[in-house]
């Protein structure tokens, strides 16, 4: 009678396999999945680059995605006040103020500023290049009756653009044949302006941003930066971040909104706001403007 044949294997070929089979079995993830901050704000700081330019360091330093919802300023607010946004990053303080005073916002803070102006025609058939202040220009623009296109779209440059036609006394309308709203973003705006051409309000940072795709247009007034702008106090274009209220949006994720607001306006953010597009540009597309920053500026 034979007996059973028995392999006799190494105890030390038996650790290796079992090393190998530990190794190739997949590794669990202890990295937590990045949390999500819905932001709403307005056209400009999507269009100029901005924000592809900052946020990323955001979502790096705090594992957070942001997802933009970039609109005029009241569709911005509007979201906001239905709980769908987390923080907003708007340009019309006075609709600002009132978000806040209906309890939908909080802790609104100075971000940053930039300035309006008016770009047009190469030809410039209203003659408005050189004028000091936008409602001159306006006036005259009315005056030849020259194609002007308006956002109208109650965001903040339509807010700026509504104010100073209500300076110079005139109500302009879509009947009248060469005033033109067209419901849309700043960049859309331009690329209108382009193609008819006509005149438009348009924030700096945006122009600089988009001026080599519109060859139709010309910066007409104020002048080739903000120290140059004559009309600076009218067209300041002033920029504030505000948290969605928790308290009557259960719904915003109110703590990676905190943290934001503290991150956007800390002395380390406002420095890479401050520094974009001087590259590029020979200036600022945006100043820095919050509350740390000013105290770290007057400390110096």
């Amino acid at each position: 009678m034979r007996r059973p044949l028995f392999l006799l294997v190494p105890a030390s070929i038996c650790l290796i396999s079992v090393l190998t089979a530990c190794s190739s079995a997949p590794a669990s993830s202890t990295t937590a999945p990045p949390s999500v901050l819905r932001l709403a704000t307005t056209t400009s700081t999507q269009d100029s680059g901005l924000l592809d330019s900052i946020l990323p360091v955001f979502e790096t330093k705090f594992n957070a995605r942001v997802e933009v919802v970039a609109v005029g300023t009241g569709q911005a607010l509007e979201i906001g006040s239905r709980g769908d946004a987390d923080v907003v990053l708007v340009h019309a303080r006075a609709q600002e103020d009132k978000f806040v005073a209906a309890g939908d916002g909080l802790n609104r803070q100075d971000v940053m500023y930039n300035d309006f102006i008016i770009v047009g025609p190469l030809a410039d058939p209203a003659g408005i290049a050189g004028l000091k202040t936008a409602k001159e220009a306006f006036a005259q623009i009315a005056a030849h009756t020259a194609p002007f296109v308006s956002r109208g779209d109650k965001s903040g440059t339509d807010t700026k653009e509504k104010s100073i036609w209500g300076a110079t006394g005139i109500t302009p309308t879509v009947d009248a044949g060469w005033y033109f709203s067209l419901g849309q973003g700043m960049g859309e705006t331009l690329q209108f302006a382009e193609e008819k051409p006509a005149y438009t309000l348009t924030d700096r940072g945006t122009w600089l941003a988009q001026k080599s795709n519109l060859p139709s247009l010309t910066l007409l007034v104020g002048g080739n930066n903000i120290a140059e702008n004559p009309d600076s106090k009218t067209l300041l274009n002033r920029y504030g971040v505000i948290q969605v209220n928790p308290e009557k949006h259960p719904g915003v994720n109110s703590a990676l909104a905190t943290q934001f607001v503290a991150w956007l306006t800390s002395v380390e953010t406002q420095q890479l706001i401050g520094d974009f597009g001087q590259d590029k540009y020979g200036q600022s597309l945006f100043y820095p403007e919050s509350a740390a920053w000013k105290n770290e500026s007057n400390d110096k």
